[in-house]
C-alpha cells in the first residue's frame, strides 16, 4: 500500500479508537457523584476534569478521522482505486513504546519522590526533547524541551491548586 494509504487508514483507525476512548470517558465522567446537595460548584465536582478531557479526546479523534477520510479522498483521486490492505499496522511501534516508557516513569517514579512540579517539567521536557524535529540543532531542541516543560509544569500547578483548589503531591 503507498504511504498515503497506510497514513489514511491509521488516521482512521486511530481516530475512531480515540472518539471511543473519549465516549467511555465522558460516560464515566457523566455517572459520577456531582455532589449538588452539598452545594458543590460545576468547576468542583469530580467529573468535570475527566469530562473536558474526553470531550478534547473525542474532538481530537474526530479531526484525525476527517484528515484520515480527506487524505483517502485526495489518494483515490490522484491514483485511482485503493491498492490492497497489507493487514494491520504493530500495535506498538517505537513511539508509542517510548510514549509509555515516559509516562510510566513519571507516574511510578517521579510523582512522589519529587515535587510535582518538578516532576512534570522534567517529565514535559523529557516528551519535548525526544519528539522534537530531528533536524532541529541540539542546542535548540534542549532549550524548548526546557522551556516547555517549566512553562507547562508552571501552568498545571496553578491551575490545580488556584482554580481547583487541589492539594498536590
Amino acid at each position: 500500500m503507498t504511504e498515503g494509504g497506510i497514513a489514511a487508514r491509521s488516521d482512521l483507525r486511530g481516530g475512531a479508537g480515540w472518539v471511543g476512548f473519549g465516549l467511555l470517558i465522558l460516560i464515566g465522567s457523566w455517572r459520577m457523584e456531582r455532589f449538588e446537595s452539598m452545594g458543590a460548584q460545576l468547576y468542583a465536582m469530580p467529573g468535570f476534569v475527566p469530562g473536558l478531557l474526553g470531550g478534547a479526546l473525542v474532538l481530537l479523534g474526530a479531526v484525525l478521522m476527517l484528515r484520515g477520510w480527506t487524505r483517502r479522498r485526495h489518494a483515490a483521486r490522484a491514483g485511482g482505486a485503493p491498492e490492497a490492505d497489507d493487514g494491520p499496522a504493530p500495535l506498538i511501534n517505537r513511539r508509542i513504546a517510548a510514549t509509555l516508557a515516559l509516562t510510566l516513569a513519571y507516574a511510578a517514579v517521579l510523582i512522589g519522590r519529587l515535587p510535582f512540579w518538578l516532576a512534570t517539567a522534567a517529565f514535559v521536557a523529557a516528551f519535548v526533547a525526544l519528539y522534537a524535529p530531528s533536524e532541529q540543532r541540539p542546542a535548540r531542541r534542549l532549550a524548548v524541551a526546557l522551556l516547555a516543560g517549566v512553562l507547562t509544569s508552571a501552568v498545571v500547578t496553578w491551575v490545580f491548586q488556584s482554580i481547583f483548589l487541589v492539594r498536590l503531591p
